[in-house]
């Protein structure tokens, strides 16, 4: 089913600001009207990569085998170096309703999701570069807004990763 996360689960998400500003001080991959992609082929920083980390199998006070590792160590093993992480960015000047930031950033994910197969290992963040016409999308989370994002950020996506890696 489209737009579902896949067995691994959703792709993780950045959320460290220091990753943000190493990504988008690159040139866009690719934009379309309202949109743009930046790509930077490295892994997030560690305390993101200990955010994104899944809780373990099972969480108990019962006597059992002890690690040697300490609590905090992330192992590489759970890490997997080769995977993309997605960030998406609305500023409100260009989306000034709450509901409609949150509409774009969901179609900003689920788009990611349809092209996680295709996207290159690394740091990936969709911007809305421009304002949806208001005129056009009267309603702040319309099915016409949504339908419009969504085919702009399959195409955006669709260009992103058909580029060769620089």
């Amino acid at each position: 089913m489209p737009g579902r996360p896949g067995p691994a689960g959703p792709l993780p998400r950045l959320v460290v600001s220091a990753d943000f500003e190493r990504v988008l001080g690159l040139r866009s991959r690719a934009a379309t009207a309202h949109f743009a992609v930046h790509h930077l082929a490295a892994q997030p920083s560690p305390r993101a990569m200990a955010l994104n980390r899944p809780p373990p199998a099972k969480l108990s006070t019962i006597e059992g085998p002890a690690s040697p590792l300490p609590v905090e160590d992330l192992s590489d093993a759970a890490l997997s170096p080769l995977r993309s992480w997605v960030g998406a960015i609305v500023p409100k000047r260009h989306a000034r309703r709450a509901v409609t930031r949150s509409l774009i950033k969901r179609q900003i994910y689920a788009a990611t999701e349809r092209h996680r197969d295709r996207l290159a290992p690394g740091l990936w963040i969709v911007r809305l570069r421009s304002p949806f016409d208001q005129a056009r999308f009267a309603s702040a989370a319309s099915p016409a807004l949504r339908r419009c994002a969504r085919g702009e950020l399959d195409a955006l996506l669709a260009a992103a990763v058909a580029l060769p890696s620089p």
